[in-house]
């Protein structure tokens, strides 16, 4: 078994996929880099193909026809073979030095999962801890065009370099969340969650780093900034302009995630962490307000429609739920209906884009 594997999706990714599996490769052998070729019409398939043949045993390249960033999660966690799995976007990377004391961590909380009677720092299994369902460290917003860097980082609301569990949690305070470039989950807890994200459909992310939450018991909060997630191209994702093209895919994210916390299910999984229950409310409310504000930044019928959908929709699964949300600052001001307080709510916005220095 592998301790840690990492999945890349990658859809016509020639252009800078290999820089990005170049810092993963320093992980060495207890790693497995999966490179999945989500269905590419470029060398991305021909790239995957020669890094396996050179880091045998260290690289795997799967095709696929194309499903989109879920498919290929979804791809990845089903052929890991690690006790841990992380998710790397295909133009992203991560710092050497965090990525080695990462993998230190794992490698404690590995119990007698890992074959080898003793690993690279001469660690025996008996000094192994019983394994974590979910490692959190920091992450780097890179800004391509404005040469800007922001760290996301968790000192303040979680225990750091020990095991805590949701009673031990601090407040996240707005603007700071768990994302995708921050996790490392137990690869058979992930599946134990049931996780499946839908496919041909961006933002699934968001899906990624919510639905397992209430199956953690066990966390560890690494302060290192690990991972380097570059933004500012205007062809990516995560671009305001093509969020906005692509609202009714943030939407129906949207309402897979209110489906997940009105599930009652759920709520009993979630029960008495009230930390657990705040976090994952909050979490819900700014997906939502993205949502809203997206559709009030086009501007259009349309859009304007499905924000009060998603509002509709939220109300429809739980009305207790939708009457905090609503009745908060972020609820109040993502209804208004006439014009001016909705240039007052686009200004807001374009304010936190610089603080938080998203999009």
């Amino acid at each position: 078994m592998k301790l840690l594997s990492i999945a890349v999706p990658c859809y016509n990714s020639q252009d800078y996929m290999e820089n990005c599996i170049k810092t993963l490769l320093v992980g060495g052998k207890e790693v497995e880099i999966l490179i999945v070729d989500d269905g590419s019409a470029d060398r991305t398939a021909e790239i995957a193909d020669r890094l396996e043949r050179e880091h045998k045993g260290i690289v795997r390249a799967i095709h696929q026809p194309n499903k989109g960033h879920g498919g290929a999660v979804n791809t990845g966690l089903e052929n890991a073979t690690g006790l841990y799995f992380k998710v790397v976007d295909s133009d992203d990377k991560v710092k050497p030095a965090a990525y080695k004391s990462i993998l230190d961590v794992l490698r404690r909380f590995s119990g007698s999962a890992q074959a080898e009677d003793t690993d690279a720092e001469g660690q025996t299994g008996e000094d192994r801890e019983e394994p974590i369902d979910l490692l959190i460290s920091n992450f780097v917003y890179n800004k391509e065009d404005k040469n800007r860097h922001k760290i996301m980082e968790y000192r303040k609301c979680l225990p750091r370099d020990r095991v805590f569990s949701w009673d031990e949690a601090g407040h996240f305070p707005v603007g700071k969340y768990i994302l995708m470039h921050s996790v490392i989950f137990r690869t058979q807890m992930l599946r134990e969650s049931g996780l499946k994200l839908p496919e041909h459909t961006f933002y699934v992310d968001n899906i990624y780093v919510f639905n397992p939450l209430p199956y953690v018991k066990r966390m560890y909060y690494l302060d290192v900034n690990f991972y380097y997630y570059f933004i500012g191209r205007e062809d990516q994702s995560v671009h305001e302009s093509v969020m906005i093209k692509r609202l009714d895919q943030q939407q129906r994210v949207n309402r897979i995630m209110i489906d997940y916390f009105t599930d009652p299910a759920n709520q009993e999984r979630i029960g008495h962490y009230k930390a657990l229950k705040q976090y994952m409310f909050n979490y819900l409310e700014i997906i939502t307000t993205v949502t809203s504000v997206l559709a009030i930044r086009s501007g259009s019928p349309e859009h304007l429609q499905m924000r009060t959908e998603i509002w509709d929709y939220l109300k429809s699964r739980d009305e207790k739920l939708w009457k905090k949300m609503r009745m908060r600052p972020l609820g109040m001001a993502m209804n208004v209906n006439s014009s001016l307080p909705r240039s007052f709510v686009s200004v807001c916005y374009l304010v936190a884009q610089r603080l938080f220095s998203f999009n």
